[in-house]
């Protein structure tokens, strides 16, 4: 199946289609799963902003494209059939004030934390298309934006951008009343300024280049947790703020 096959599949289940079976989309290599995904926001457009993680802090980064369709602001209640999972994270993430091209280069910290004008906390909720995504193949996660089901944005901090470090970071989760996650340092990636260089790369690299307005996300702080329906959903990151959804039926 080529890029754009798979993509209409994808497009078909965000849009009430079946979810597609995820052994007749799974790409070869990673550089599959990025055509897909390139196919996938040709047709959903316009990008938003991206999202970046890795497993630790020496794996290879990861990313997807995120669609405008799916940003909302704090606050919002997302409802219907769609959120099957309800699975949430608390993320630390970037808006660039300014195009950032590389130049064919990684770029020091200091070059890329010049780029961006704002850190705020938000919030991913991550959903899948695939029947059985949960146990998917990660390239055929990868390939339906790495599981990207919508991300909330709470208000743009004071925080610099240079000074945050994933290692201290202080994240927490709560369903109404009920802690449900608290971290310090809980990024597995760790180094934030080596998703970003990579990232910044690998958008330019792909023709896509980061811009002016768009939103970073960088990975987990609090780990994925599956939220109850009709709570207030709250995520917290010492010194940057917090953010709220609800789920509705």
């Amino acid at each position: 199946m080529n890029p754009q096959q798979a993509a209409q599949q994808l497009i078909a289940a965000r849009t009430g289609g079946p979810p597609v079976p995820w052994r007749g989309i799974v790409p070869a290599d990673r550089a599959g799963a990025y055509a897909i995904q390139d196919a996938t926001l040709a047709a959903i457009g316009p990008i938003a902003g991206w999202k970046v993680g890795a497993k630790n802090s020496q794996a290879e980064p990861h990313c997807a494209p995120l669609p405008a369709s799916g940003i909302h602001a704090s606050g919002v209640t997302l409802r219907g059939p769609a959120w099957r999972w309800r699975c949430v994270e608390v993320e630390v993430a970037f808006r660039l004030g300014r195009d950032l091209d590389p130049q064919g280069k990684l770029l020091a910290p200091a070059e890329l934390a010049d780029a961006f004008d704002a850190v705020l906390p938000v919030m991913e909720v991550v959903e899948s298309r695939l029947l059985e995504g949960h146990i998917a193949d990660p390239l055929a996660q990868l390939a339906d934006l790495q599981c990207h089901g919508a991300l909330v944005l709470g208000n743009p901090s004071a925080l610099v951008p240079a000074r945050v470090d994933l290692r201290t970071v202080e994240a927490s989760l709560s369903f109404g009343s009920t802690s449900a996650a608290h971290t310090i340092g809980g990024n597995p990636a760790q180094d934030v300024w080596r998703l970003l260089s990579w990232l910044a790369l690998h958008c330019a690299e792909r023709g896509q280049p980061l811009s002016a307005g768009q939103i970073v996300t960088t990975g987990s702080c609090t780990g994925l947790l599956n939220a109850p329906m009709d709570a207030t959903v709250r995520g917290d990151i010492a010194g940057v703020g917090a953010v709220e959804l609800r789920f509705k039926p």
